[in-house]
């Protein structure tokens, strides 16, 4: 008992700053302890590593495809031909643009007939298009097509798709 009374008067004349440094030390070391404690129950995480590699991986997979797309225009006919998909966000966008397309697509449950995306050498253009068939809100069918040129693409790393069309 008469020690540690020795040891608290000996930390009492300290100067302040002098015991500020050694209680900012000793958080400093708790916390560094907390994790390595924390470290040792719960580990790396090999599932963790293994998620952070497959997006390395499609990370770089998106790069090529970035590089492919950066040489526009003079490779956007490479381009235009190798993508095949057209997602429901542009099909929507260009909807908006054409009263009958949307009449017939939400009327029919959002149904796409069928959808197309192709190289028009004549114009250097691509243009990405949908087909759609239904009735319109008066009752008749129709069958519409609605097409434009390819403002835009999209690279998810696994393949490339429209991203908006400029409607005609």
């Amino acid at each position: 008992m008469m020690s540690q009374n020795k040891y608290l008067n000996k930390l009492k004349m300290l100067s302040e700053p002098v015991r500020q440094f050694s209680g900012l030390v000793t958080v400093t070391v708790i916390i560094i302890l907390s994790f390595a404690i924390l470290n040792i129950f719960f580990g790396q995480g090999e599932e963790l590593v293994a998620k952070m590699k497959k997006e390395e991986e499609r990370i770089a997979e998106a790069n090529k495809l970035s590089k492919l797309i950066s040489t526009l225009p003079s490779g956007l006919e490479t381009v235009c031909n190798v993508t095949k998909l057209i997602p429901q966000r542009a099909i929507m966008g260009a909807n908006l643009l054409n009263f009958k397309a949307k009449q017939i697509y939400t009327n029919n449950g959002n149904l796409i007939d069928e959808t197309f995306v192709r190289w028009d050498k004549e114009n250097s253009k691509c243009i990405a298009g949908f087909v759609l068939s239904g009735s319109l809100d008066s009752g008749e069918n129709e069958k519409i097509t609605v097409s434009g040129e390819v403002l835009n693409f999209l690279s998810t790393g696994i393949d490339t798709r429209v991203y908006f069309i400029k409607n005609f």
